[in-house]
């Protein structure tokens, strides 16, 4: 177990600080997108449930106060559902970025260490190398990853959302 460790503090090491940037980012994008599944699966049937329960409770449902009614359940049930969605946008923008960031970082270690040592010191250019590979490779899988949840969240919820306005008929 000690070994395990020490061996992923070490690769951790290898990518720099703007990998441990990348990692915290990709953990907080991660928590998100758990986060509105949770929701999709577990609050939003409750909200719409309440939403109905408010707009059958009502006899009138055809009068211009009552259309309004209407719209602010809906518009109550869009907000919460789209709720950090944005946010998921610009971190899946953002990640592809910080990996090149890091692989700015990590050439300029790089190069540091040649001007230094010339091309003698192979150990130092291969953590110049790996502080520039590691933080782009984290970056762009973590961003591709994210992307594909965030389109299927999306969907998912313009889905449920043509499902409330059916659900909140006049």
């Amino acid at each position: 177990m000690q070994n395990l460790l020490e061996t992923a503090i070490e690769f951790f090491e290898r990518g720099g600080p703007i990998f441990m940037v990348v990692l915290i980012v990709s953990v907080g994008l991660w928590i998100l997108i758990l986060e509105r599944y949770w929701y999709v699966r577990f609050i939003y049937p409750k909200d719409l449930q309440k939403a109905v329960d408010t707009w059958h409770s009502r006899t009138d449902h055809t009068s211009w106060y009552a259309m309004r009614i209407r719209e602010g359940l809906l518009a109550d049930i869009e907000i919460t559902s789209s709720k950090f969605m944005l946010l998921i946008h610009a971190t899946t923008s953002v990640l592809p970025l910080l990996g090149l960031l890091g692989t700015v970082t990590g050439m300029i270690a790089l190069f540091d260490i040649m001007n230094v040592f010339s091309t003698g010191n192979t150990q130092g250019m291969a953590t110049g190398i790996s502080r520039a590979l590691l933080p782009t490779i984290a970056g762009l899988v973590t961003a591709l990853a994210g992307i594909y949840f965030c389109n299927d969240l999306e969907h998912r919820i313009s889905t449920y959302q043509e499902e409330a306005k059916d659900c909140l008929q006049i």
